[in-house]
């Protein structure tokens, strides 16, 4: 797992990114799983993405590196200090002001808002006691071929314990079998990071 880390590499804002998500108490997506988003948005020439939980910008600096070069990035968080982090070190990262929708608020309240089948990639970076409703919003969202990542599901290995059944463990186990078991998602567990949830909306 640590040649797997060390084979993406980040550049010096992706680092400040990520330190800076460290000193202000948020966690953030792997190098590895990083580079996971950004080959997903690539591969489906993203234009359109959702990313619920703008942390402090390290996840979506991948996610914008992958799509397209017109594409937009709505990022949705409640903390509206992190996310004056991540706009600037997007700008310094030399993105511009359009290439952003920063939207501060609780996903569940905003992602009602946002149109139906209008997105190419969805990513959950969220509270687990919410992320299966998020997933369930992303059906949605994304048109036929779209993609939905969602991060940090293997809580540490915790999932694959029975014994463990702390309120997010067992959110994020009945998650990942509620998707493998979905008509609508042709899923696959990612074991990168602490883990990446993707499927592809049928």
């Amino acid at each position: 797992m640590q040649f797997v880390e060390a084979y993406a590499t980040e550049d010096a804002v992706a680092q400040t990114a990520r330190l800076l998500a460290d000193e202000v108490g948020v966690g953030s997506v792997s190098p590895a799983a990083g580079s996971a988003l950004r080959l997903m948005a690539a591969a489906s020439n993203a234009k359109a993405v959702v990313e619920i939980g703008t942390g402090a910008g390290v996840s979506g600096l991948w996610l914008l590196r992958g799509m397209r070069p017109d594409g937009v990035l709505t990022t949705i968080d409640v903390e509206a200090e992190h996310q004056r982090i991540a706009r600037r070190l997007f700008q310094q990262a030399g993105f511009s002001a359009s290439r952003t929708r920063v939207i501060a608020g609780r996903a569940l309240d905003v992602l009602p808002r946002l149109a139906d089948g209008a997105y190419d990639l969805v990513l959950v970076d969220a509270d687990p006691t919410e992320a299966g409703d998020c997933v369930g919003a992303a059906g949605r969202l994304l048109r036929a071929g779209g993609v939905v990542a969602v991060h940090g599901v293997l809580t540490g290995g915790r999932i694959a314990d029975p014994a463990a059944r702390d309120q997010d463990t067992v959110a994020r186990r009945e998650l990942t079998k509620n998707v493998r078991e979905s008509d609508i998602w042709v899923s696959a567990l990612l074991p990168v990071g602490d883990g990446l949830l993707t499927a592809i909306r049928r």
